[in-house]
């Protein structure tokens, strides 16, 4: 399988608590972050980020999954169909 372009969004719910853990898991998937946007909601104790991101399936798979697992925060991901 080929390295493909796409985004992932994600949404955390509970800043104070799931913030460090999402970035402990960016940061060991940094290899497939070609860009990174962050937005904090401090009113509401949410935050948004969103990613630009290459790799194939399979590691898109695992950085999704480890996301979506963590308690207060939800992913959601797409992918290009042509390989580069």
């Amino acid at each position: 399988m080929g390295a493909r372009i796409g985004v992932v969004a994600i949404i955390i719910e509970n800043r104070k608590e799931a913030a460090d853990k999402v970035n402990d898991v960016l940061s060991d998937y940094g290899e497939l972050i070609i860009g990174r946007m962050g937005i904090p909601r401090d009113d509401n104790n949410m935050g948004v980020i969103s990613l630009i991101i290459e790799g194939n399936s399979d590691e898109v798979g695992a950085l999704t999954g480890k996301l979506g697992n963590l308690k207060n925060v939800s992913v959601k991901s797409a992918l290009t169909s042509c390989e580069i």
